[in-house]
């Protein structure tokens, strides 16, 4: 889950690589999973479908014990919001959610607004600001 994702467990990341237009999306869900490389496209064994992955640097060491590194990996379930608006997710967001606007390599991202009425993040990893610059969100 994301709350279980901690900073020093990303700060290899590089960049991210988006198989599909994040602008549209409310939320992406992301899991830190075991890979066999630091770059390139991930198996993805899930059901629904993986919308990006994080691209690790050089640096990167893999685990002793299995050789894997540890990269995000960002996906979406057929019952999530995009496909099913008015499902379970109308209002409500999965625990493993993140607004992929608040996204950047190395940072965490911000938990989604879980109302359909509240602005999206800005894509600068800092919720949005009000005319005042205050933070909303």
């Amino acid at each position: 889950m994301s709350s279980l994702i901690s900073q020093d467990e990303i700060h290899h990341e590089t960049s991210f690589v988006w198989l599909e237009d994040i602008s549209v999306l409310d939320y992406v869900r992301q899991s830190l999973d075991r890979l066999p490389t630091r770059r390139g496209r991930p198996p993805y064994h899930r059901d629904g479908r993986m919308v990006g992955y994080a691209v690790l640097s050089a640096g990167a060491k893999a685990s002793p014990g299995s050789g894997t590194f540890r990269r995000r990996v960002f996906w979406l379930l057929p019952h999530d919001r995009d496909s099913a608006p008015e499902g379970l997710y109308a209002i409500s967001t999965p625990a493993e959610a993140i607004d992929p606007g608040s996204l950047a390599p190395g940072a965490k991202g911000l938990r989604p607004p879980r109302a359909a009425n509240q602005p999206r993040h800005t894509g600068t990893g800092r919720p949005p600001a009000d005319r005042d610059g205050a933070a909303v969100g």
